[in-house]
Formats: structure tokens, sequence, C-alpha cells
């Protein structure tokens, strides 16, 4: 303290490092300031409110952050559009059922896959997918108990996890049966009414799996087991399926590396056309040359290859092989190539088509593309515009295993179709049953009304041919007339060039012999 100007002031004095110098600060003092003492009231109340609006801001913050960090956990842990638990969150549940579970109770991990939801997508668009998604959710879950979990773990698959059971598999049965009946009740979406069905694969707790992650892995298998067997089914885990996955799983890895192997071949059946008995073209057949289980059945891998979407690369392949070798051949045949439903799905199957055709110079109107049924059925723009598209290029559309399937004459006027395929299971029948002549009858005539062809599949004798003949047929195929055969062995051209080497080489040899 001190007195400076006659007034009593708080004073402060600091050395300058340095310089002989000193500062002196001098303030009056709180007391004494003729300010303060007029507005002192008011300058507490505002530091106090001062306060309480900073405590009251922090508050909120840290409110918000905490119910922040919460909606990150449940987001974590949840569906963003069904609400329902997540993968994740069926994880830990399951982890928990391990661990509460006593030693004579079990639990079960349903896996729940939408049949005929994709159809669902592709036709009403993908909101409308998304309703029913959730409209699924809510008829699980108010219908469950309340100690049972249901999760959405992505696209069209959903779990349910059932506690508290005995050791056997009755109350399983009757949940999964139960879960079928009511997904295939109708769903009313916009106005719009649904019907799906649902596949379900079950694996129990303890028994099947001994952890979280291999007990979904065991209800995948037997998902896939259900879905293999038909829509609407349930099946229980067994090793049997185990086996059946591994031995799946074996031939998807064979089947990756026989593309680049080479050990994927083309044979190709000639097809017949009746009143001139001449070959009009031949299909091109797929077939695989395993290097250790040697030739392996169509049958045994196509459906593979669809289901794993293998199909589309080796269905190029088959294109570009199969447009190649007819391109060596005489300007009359034709070659028909097997186009799979997945190919239709792919955005790029006509950039493939069209590629086949400059690379090997093959015109257009020598290539024939075969179809299913479960094509047409799909009814989405993208398959219908795919079909349009493969007309303008002038390519044939043939209609294959016609009569098998859901047949609807409406498929014959709403596609681009040039030719029917009769299925063998009829032509085989000819001459046992009339019922298989008037089939045939009936789709021949059907046929040359709409100014189609028709191509009768499995001829296998002279007396199967005559009475095709009879009945309209204007084509036929069969191992009456030839087994498919490698290009090398049947193609015109490809089989004479093989033979004028297989001669020359023989030339060689007797050359070399009479030198020696």
């Amino acid at each position: 303290m001190g007195e400076v100007d006659g007034e009593i002031r708080s004073l402060a004095t600091r050395s300058v490092k340095g310089f002989p110098l000193r500062l002196v600060v001098a303030g009056r003092r709180l007391q004494d300031d003729s300010t303060w003492q007029k507005n002192s009231k008011n300058y507490i109340t505002g530091g106090i409110v001062l306060t309480i609006l900073v405590a009251f801001a922090a508050f909120f913050a840290l409110n918000n952050r905490r119910r922040h960090e919460l909606e990150l956990v449940h987001l974590a842990r949840h569906d963003a559009l069904t609400g329902l638990p997540n993968r994740v969150q069926l994880g830990e549940e399951i982890d928990r059922a391990f661990t509460r579970c006593s030693a004579d109770q079990t639990f079960a991990l349903h896996l729940i896959d939408l049949d005929g939801f994709k159809f669902v997508n592709d036709t009403y668009g993908h909101p409308c997918g998304d309703k029913l998604l959730k409209s699924v959710a809510e008829r699980l879950r108010t219908n469950l108990r309340h100690i049972d979990a249901v999760a959405r773990l992505g696209g069209d698959e959903f779990a349910v996890l059932q506690t508290c059971l005995e050791t056997d598999n009755r109350k399983c049965a009757d949940l999964a049966k139960w879960m079928c009946d009511i997904l295939n009740e109708p769903f009313e979406i916009d106005g719009i009414r649904i019907t799906i069905a649902a596949s379900i694969g079950i694996a129990l707790g303890r028994k099947d799996a001994q952890n979280a992650a291999d007990l979904v892995k065991t209800a995948d298998i037997a998902l896939y087991t259900a879905k293999a067997d038909g829509r609407g089914m349930y099946r229980f885990y067994s090793e049997e399926m185990n086996a059946c996955a591994k031995a799946r799983r074996t031939m998807e890895a064979d089947l990756r590396l026989a593309l680049d192997g080479e050990q994927l071949e083309l044979h190709y059946q000639p097809i017949m056309e009746m009143d001139s008995q001449t070959v009009a073209g031949y299909e091109a057949l797929l077939r695989w040359r395993h290097p250790e289980r040697g030739n392996i059945p169509p049958a045994d891998f196509i459906g593979l290859a669809e289901e794993t979407g293998l199909i589309v690369k080796i269905g190029a392949w088959v294109l570009h092989k199969a447009c190649m070798d007819m391109a060596n051949c005489p300007e009359h045949l034709r070659v028909a190539v097997n186009i799979a439903p997945t190919q239709f799905r792919n955005a790029t199957l006509i950039e493939t088509v069209t590629s086949a055709l400059q690379v090997s110079g093959l015109a257009p109107s020598r290539l024939e593309v075969e179809i299913t049924e479960t094509t047409l059925m799909q009814k989405d723009s993208t398959t219908i515009g795919q079909l349009q598209e493969l007309q303008a290029l002038g390519i044939r559309i043939a209609m294959d295993d016609f009569g098998t399937g859901y047949s609807s004459l409406s498929y014959l006027q709403s596609y681009p179709i040039s030719s029917i395929k009769i299925d063998r299971s009829f032509v085989s029948l000819l001459g046992e049953t009339a019922s298989s002549a008037a089939i045939i009858r009936a789709i021949t005539s059907l046929a040359m009304s709409l100014g189609m062809s028709t191509v009768a599949e499995g001829v296998e004798t002279q007396a199967q041919l005559d009475e095709l003949q009879q009945l309209g047929c204007s084509e036929a195929q069969g191992y009456y007339f030839s087994r498919p055969k490698p290009a090398s062995q049947i193609l015109p051209n490809l089989a004479e060039k093989t033979m004028d080497a297989e001669e020359d080489g023989a030339d060689d040899v007797v050359d070399k012999a009479m030198a020696a």
C-alpha cells in the first residue's frame, strides 16, 4: 500500500531483468472504487447468474453427449430399418445363453430367410421391400415370447434365439413351423397383397456348437439345406449336412480353378431339321473334366455355379467359345447356348453377347439363346429389356423345357420367343401314354399359330422320330442322332481338320519309319 497523488493505492513493483529499471503499478482498492461501490450488487448478481448459466450449459452439453453416445451404442447393436437387434447384439445374446443355460436345458438358433423377397424388390421397388421387412419384423416381434430374442442379420435374413428349452426338439420344431405359417400369411403393403415364404435352419446350443460363431455357422448350413429342399421348409442341423457343406465348399473352390485351368470344355449335339433330315445347328453343352475326379456331370455343378454367381464368368466363356467354334462351320448352321437366370440379372449380359459375336465374326442370326421358365417368371424390367435387345440384334430366343414348370401362355405373348423346346419327359413316353402325344400336338399347334418352331429333345428311337414328325415338330435332337461330342469330333470343318491332321501325322510316322 502507498500514497499516490494524495490517494491510498495498492502498489506492485517488479524489476526488469537485464535493465536498471523497476516497474511500479498502482491501483485503487476495491472498497475505495466508487464505480464498484455503486454497482457491486449488480456485479455479484451477474456473476451468480453467469455461473448458473455456465453450469446449466455444461450439464446440457454433457447430457447431449451422453444421449448421443447411447444412440451410437444402440445403432451399433440394432438394425436401422426395423429397430431389431443386429448380428452384434445377437452374438452377445447367444454368449449369454451359453452361460445361463443349465445342463438339463438348451437353446436354439433359428435362421430365417425370406423366399421370394427379391421378386418383391424387383417387381415393386426397394421402398416396398423395406416396408415388407418392417412388417416381417413386427409380425415376429409381437408374436414371440418375451424371453426369446429376434434379430435382423441383414438383407432378408432374420434370426430368433429360443431359450429355456428341454433337450428334445419338439418345441423347436413347433416354433419353426409356426413361423413358417405366420410368414406365409399375406402382407398388405401400400394396397398390394404380397405373399412370401420362409426357409428356416435350426441349430441347438451345446449340441451343435460350443460358441456363438459356430452356432451361427451350423444354423446357416441347416438353412441352406432347407432352401435346397423347397420353399417354406425348416431343417435341423446334422453332421451329414456339415459333410455336404464341406464337399460343396471344396467343389466351389475347384470350380473357381476350373475355368483358369482349362478344365471346362464344350460338347455339341446336333439339332436335326425334320423334313429334310439334315443338321440345322448344334446345342453347346458344358462339360467339366476334373484332373482328379474325372468327368463331373453338369447336374453336379451348374446349380452350384448359379448359386455362387460363378455362372456369369463361366457363361461368358461358353458364349465366346461356342461362337468361335461355330464361326468355323458352314454358314447355314446355328449354335444354341443356354443362358441361366443369374446371367440375366447381370447388367453385362448384352455386352458379353455382342463381344462374343464381334470377336468371332459370327452372324447374330446364327446364335440362339436358350432360356428357362425361371428366367421368364422374374418379369423384371431388366430381363425384359435384355431379351428385347437380343431380339433387336437378330438373335433367336428359345424357351427350354417347355411344359415342365409353371408354364404360362402369357410368356409366349409377352416375350420375343422364336422357338419352343419340348422336354424329353414327354418324348420318352411317346407310344406309352396317349397324353404325351396330345401334349406335344397341342404345343406344336400353338407354336405354329404363333409363328414359332418346335424342337423335341431326347429322341432315342426311330418310332419316336416318326411320331414327332406326324405331330408337327419342326426339329429334333437326341441320342438317336448323336451323343454330345467335342467340337473336333462333330462340328463340320473342325472335325475334317482334325481328321486331316491325324492322317498327316500317320503319314509322317510311316515316312519316318521308311526313312529309318
